[in-house]
């Protein structure tokens, strides 16, 4: 593997997951009204999740990738038009409604039962399943390791650093409220998210293998 490729993967995938969305607002809004500790332990389960969808697109892509040089440019265009549609998703997206109001304290769940939460949440959508077979093969090498390995090496190093980030917005919650409710945070995050997704679609476009 080349560690420009690997730099640039982490790169994108910290600045992904700190981009308001489902996940991190979802962890965010368990840490505030029920304690961060909750918080943490669906960061665990949402990371785990991210495994399952490493294996199915490393496993059903790799040797497409390493046998068609078509196939890959078809994978490639794809992958850029599905950011593309994500860039536009974000666009259209309005504002999430954040409920922070810790009237909402449930009783204590066990750590298991919380990660079982944030693993289910993660697995059984759709859409990150289709954002691991468009994003994880333009990171990987003709060079070094087998593909199928690159890409779930990627597929740990991203799990990781969802985690860190996820477990950070859950000990930092009671800091972070106060943008939530901020109109220019969220029109800041909005337009940071459409670039990211935008730069990384132009990217995937002109990469070559």
């Amino acid at each position: 593997m080349e560690l420009e490729l690997v730099l640039s993967f982490i790169v994108a995938s910290v600045a992904l997951a700190i981009m308001p969305g489902p996940d991190n607002i979802f962890v965010l809004t368990e840490s505030v009204t029920k304690g961060y500790r909750n918080g943490i332990a669906i960061s665990f389960g949402l990371g785990l999740g991210v495994l399952i969808h490493t294996l199915a697109a490393a496993t059903g892509l790799s040797l497409i990738i390493q046998n068609s040089a078509m196939a890959f440019s078809i994978i490639k265009y794809l992958g850029a038009l599905y950011m593309f549609y994500l860039a536009f998703g974000a666009y259209k997206s309005r504002r999430l409604k954040v409920n922070l109001s810790t009237e909402s304290k449930s009783g204590e769940k066990s750590i298991g039962a919380l990660i079982r939460k944030g693993f289910l949440m993660n697995i059984l959508n759709p859409k990150v399943s289709l954002f691991f077979i468009a994003f994880l093969p333009q990171f990987t090498s003709p060079n070094g390791y087998n593909i199928t390995i690159q890409m779930i090496i990627l597929g740990v190093i991203f799990m990781t650093q969802a985690i860190i980030v996820f477990s950070l917005i859950a000990l930092l919650a009671g800091n972070l409220t106060k943008y939530v409710n901020d109109s220019r945070f969220w029109k800041i995050t909005k337009w940071s998210e459409i670039s990211i997704l935008s730069i990384l679609g132009l990217l995937l476009m002109i990469s070559n293998k």
